[in-house]
């Protein structure tokens, strides 16, 4: 048998998370994906569709992910969402904080990135200053607070925190018995709530967002943790995930990948830095977006209004660093791929995620009350 280079296999594996990103970037754009946006129709004018659109990709992705980890393709277990350490407080405080941020820069890490590609140099700016924050909260000044204060309430579950293990762990009845029928039910579930308005149903482009979000989370699944799995490195006879920043088997998330891209940028000539999956999927999303937004006609540059517009956003883009690294994902890294595993810290991150941005815009919509 021939013995595979993590060296060799690791281009190819960045190469498939680009172009996956590549298709979401450009069909985000099309399709106005936008989870900020989902919450944001939905607190202020009473209107589901882009929340619905949200909840189809994560039905996609559960239903896809599952069925993958059924067929023996990957191992969901070997991702980062299903430890068994179930953070509670981090989740719940770094979901609500990257909620409040989301919603002042004007967008998710997502967003941020398909907005770059559309000519958004204020999403430029908040890329930055989110990236600097999240590389603080892994390694630096933030970091010190998110292990010393919020990580101490961690709660080791042994089973794991995935619905399946605690089902598993309260029946008695083996984790492997659980997984099809929760991942049904909560898979169909959203299914049937999505395509329960006839609004929804008559909107192709509502689909298509859902449905390619879900497939692509799917995909990434299958890119790292098959075509990207090694189960001997030559080097050190270990299990390994090649081109992962995390070491394991991951999917899309759009807050560390920024941080490690700009480590990757500013260390450009260090031969020990390479382009991961997360750094390759971020460029995927802004080529993806900026080639739709060139042919569509729609390329416009956008910069900041005022010097207010300009803080609101620098602050966002800080919340974010810090939520989405404290929170380990993002509402596509939590909201999507990490739901998608059936984790009940990326269920309970969605939920903090949205009542953060929610709490935001009342706010938003007081204070402009006051004002007028």
């Amino acid at each position: 048998m021939t013995e595979v280079n993590p060296a060799q296999l690791a281009p190819y594996v960045a190469g498939g998370a680009f172009a996956l990103a590549f298709i979401f970037g450009a069909v985000a754009n099309k399709t106005n994906f936008c989870t900020m946006g989902a919450v944001s129709d939905w607190v202020n004018m009473g209107n589901l569709g882009r929340l619905r659109m949200w909840l189809l990709a994560i039905a996609v992705a559960v239903i896809g992910s599952n069925a993958l980890h059924l067929a023996g393709v990957v191992d969901l277990s070997k991702s980062l969402y299903q430890t068994p350490n179930f953070s509670w407080l981090s989740y719940l405080v770094g979901g609500f904080v990257f909620g409040v941020g989301m919603t002042l820069a004007s967008g998710c890490g997502s967003k941020t990135l398909v907005r770059i590609g559309g000519g958004s140099l204020k999403s430029v700016v908040v890329f930055v200053f989110l990236g600097i924050s999240a590389y603080m909260t892994l390694r630096g000044m933030f970091g010190a607070f998110r292990v010393g204060v919020l990580e101490k309430s961690t709660v080791v579950l042994a089973g794991g925190q995935d619905l399946p293990a605690l089902a598993a762990a309260a029946s008695g009845m083996a984790k492997k018995n659980w997984i099809a029928p929760i991942a049904a039910v909560l898979g169909g579930g959203l299914l049937a709530f999505v395509y329960a308005s006839r609004d929804f149903r008559s909107s192709l482009d509502y689909s298509l967002g859902g449905v390619v979000t879900g497939l692509v989370v799917v995909a990434g699944w299958y890119v790292s943790g098959k075509f990207g799995y090694l189960a001997e490195d030559p080097n050190t006879l270990q299990e390994a995930f090649v081109a992962t920043n995390t070491g394991r088997m991951e999917s899309f998330s759009f807050v560390a990948p920024m941080a490690y891209s700009l480590e990757y940028l500013m260390f450009w000539t260090d031969k020990s830095k390479i382009v991961t999956y997360g750094i390759a999927s971020a460029a995927g999303v802004i080529a993806g977006s900026a080639v739709y937004a060139v042919a569509s006609g729609s390329f416009r540059w956008e910069g900041f209004n005022d010097a207010a517009d300009t803080a609101r956003h620098l602050i966002g883009g800080v919340l974010m660093g810090f939520g989405g690294v404290t929170a380990l994902g993002c509402t596509v890294g939590q909201g999507i791929s990490g739901f998608s595993t059936l984790a009940l810290g990326s269920m309970l991150t969605f939920a903090a995620i949205v009542a953060g941005a929610a709490a935001t815009m009342k706010w938003q919509y007081a204070r402009m009350m006051r004002e007028s």
